[in-house]
């Protein structure tokens, strides 16, 4: 079975590899995504800041946020729309869904 013969669906990574409040970076089919477990929710958005072009991964994550480390800049782990400057504009975020300790991702945009 190939890795996306789960209806659209990736494995990017096992639910318990991933830390509270802390992005792990994946690279599915090419694509750099930032997996976030916070809030008892487990979210995946495009790791690559829209501002300066640097990883997501390596920011903070807090009140559903994560920040570019470089600048400051927030993005919407929901929605990918910026909540800090110096960005404008947003970053992709995909659908995710768990089956067991595997956390599933659709490279299909949400936004």
């Amino acid at each position: 079975m190939s890795a996306f013969d789960r209806a659209g669906f990736v494995r990017a990574c096992a639910l318990s590899e991933l830390e509270e409040d802390t992005p792990k970076r994946v690279e599915l089919d090419g694509t750099p995504i930032s997996v976030v477990k916070t809030e008892g929710e487990v979210f995946a958005i495009y790791d690559i800041c829209s501002h300066a072009n640097v990883s997501l991964s390596e920011g903070e994550v807090e009140d559903c946020q994560i920040e570019c480390w470089l600048h400051g800049s927030s993005f919407d782990l929901r929605t990918g729309k910026p909540s800090g400057l110096p960005a404008t504009r947003p970053v992709p975020v995909y659908p995710v869904k768990i089956e067991g300790d595997d956390v599933l991702v659709s490279l299909t945009q949400e936004s």
